[in-house]
């Protein structure tokens, strides 16, 4: 395998919905890596924006965006459009600055062993500015067909910017040494570097060890024969590092997606998706005006798993317990209000329930939009709900194509914690479930701990009260049998290479009657 790098989509991330552990002061993994990366962090007063040079925009807004995310736990799918509208990029720039951000970011992991090699000089040891600058210029020299003086000079300029004289030597040095080795022999080194066929993997697909394992167990719990993992452990690998098509819902009710256009085509998974040209989606009216929105056909069908796990009966009062930032909320709404029904929405954090409340705009009546702990809801409104979604924080570990830098924000200590929140979610969802009500748990993340160890918990937790429903058989009704399953049990597992999806996870409960 050797590191891909094309970029993904500009999409808005799940956020409290897909992952809320605390992430890694820089953002990243060490070199060897298996946790989280803790070097110096020496931050300069300058910016690119500070004092813009001899440096073409998109790669000043490339850094800009990376710098971010390892500074100030930015999110790139979040800060990357704004700066590219902010500048005024036309498409061939925006191109570009995308490119070399996602590019270098999803395949940072890789590119510091070729640094420490080049270097002579362990990553967590180098300056976390230039460290930056020598990731974005390892991009361009290793995996983009950029001029080698173009990549380098520019590298060092942006280095003359925020870091100090000195630094300008180094990268300079660094960059030209990695120029005198092709990169396909770049690659044989960093494999002859590497400790064990883990941390090979781990090297050449650009992913933290600990991940690679944890696909690995996720792939077998899904019914994968032990003999065929590898090389479905290759293509998820590859998907992940692959850029994701970009993907829209048209909400029922207020568009049909055949009046969507803009070179749409439908998705043949999602009842309501659409599959659109590659490019900037607010272009596209019904995006513009909020009654189409950007959303994974995975995220599409976890909320339809919820919705149509049974016909609506007018009057039903839905909720949406973890929210932010407003996606499936948006669609369930629709579909609520379609059939007599209503939704409320919880999402405790103020700034994602303001995107929460902007998602639902486009809504006649949007739905009431709550602001508190997730985990208490079920005390306070004790079976008040006909249908709930939890929709839990997780490593957001099936979001990569999306997220690159999420792979470096995570670390194996970070999964308990997250585990517990998801259980105590769940234990607040079934309290506020009404008698017969259905419950539906969904994750991006594949990861055995957050999805079948989820359910295998509540189950044990609430043996008397939940009973699982087959959410396979519901998405095969949905998806008219399109969709491709895993092992044959209630829960689906959904995944990039199988599906052309984020792996999400979802799994139905109805709640027994007393």
């Amino acid at each position: 395998m050797s590191p891909s790098t094309r970029g993904p989509q500009d999409d808005p991330r799940r956020g409290t919905g897909g992952g809320g552990a605390a992430a890694s002061s820089t953002g990243r993994r060490p070199a060897s890596g298996d946790g989280k990366r803790r070097g110096p962090d020496r931050r300069k007063p300058a910016t690119p924006s500070d004092r813009p040079g001899s440096v073409q925009p998109a790669r000043r807004i490339a850094l800009e965006v990376i710098r971010a995310v390892r500074e100030d736990d930015a999110y790139a799918n979040l800060l990357l459009p704004s700066k590219i509208a902010a500048a005024g990029l036309d498409s061939a720039d925006a191109g570009l600055a995308t490119e070399l951000t996602y590019g270098t970011l999803r395949l940072r992991g890789y590119y510091d062993r070729v640094i420490e090699l080049a270097s002579g000089r362990p990553v967590a040891e180098i300056d976390g500015a230039v460290l930056d600058v020598l990731e974005l210029g390892c991009h361009q020299l290793l995996s983009m067909r950029v001029a080698t003086h173009a990549a380098v000079n520019e590298s060092v300029e942006l280095a003359r910017q925020v870091a100090s004289r000195s630094a300008t030597g180094f990268v300079n040095g660094v960059l030209r040494g990695i120029t005198r080795t092709p990169a396909s022999e770049w690659l044989e080194k960093v494999m002859d570097a590497a400790t064990d066929d883990d941390d090979r993997l781990a090297a050449a697909a650009s992913h933290p060890a600990w991940v690679i394992r944890a696909f690995r167990r996720a792939l077998a719990a899904d019914g994968v024969p032990a003999a065929d993992v590898p090389f479905q452990l290759d293509e998820l690998l590859e998907a992940d590092n692959t850029a994701a098509a970009l993907s829209l819902a048209a909400l029922p009710g207020l568009v049909d997606r055949d009046d969507v256009g803009a070179g749409t085509e439908p998705s043949p998974l999602s009842p309501v998706g659409l599959r659109a040209p590659s490019g900037d989606p607010t272009g596209i009216p019904a995006v513009h005006d909020g009654t189409a929105r950007v959303q994974d056909e995975g995220s599409q069908l976890a909320a339809l798993a919820l919705s149509r796990a049974r016909p609506i009966v007018e009057g039903e009062r839905w909720l949406d317990l973890c929210a932010g930032p407003g996606g499936k909320t948006a669609l369930l709404a629709a579909e609520a209000r379609l059939g007599g029904a209503t939704v409320v929405a919880n999402e405790p954090v103020p700034a994602r329930a303001g995107l929460v409340r902007r998602a639902v705009a486009a809504l006649p009546e949007p739905p009431v939009v709550w602001e508190r702990d997730g985990t208490t809801v079920g005390d306070a409104e004790p079976e008040s709900f006909d249908r709930i979604l939890v929709d839990a924080p997780c490593t957001g570990l099936g979001a990569l194509r999306r997220r690159p830098e999420a792979r470096w924000r995570k670390a194996p200590s970070d999964v308990a914690e997250l585990v517990d929140l998801q259980q105590r979610l769940i234990d607040s969802a079934v309290a506020a479930l009404k008698p017969g009500g259905v419950l539906a748990y969904v994750t991006c993340s594949p990861h055995v701990g957050e999805t079948r160890g989820q359910v295998q918990g509540a189950l044990r937790r609430w043996p008397d009260t939940l009973e699982q429903l087959d959410a396979q058989a519901v998405l095969r009704e949905v998806t008219g049998d399109a969709i491709a399953l895993g092992a044959p049990d209630a829960a689906v597992q959904l995944w990039p290479h199988r599906n052309s999806t984020d792996a999400m996870f979802v799994a139905l409960f109805r709640k027994l009657p007393a």
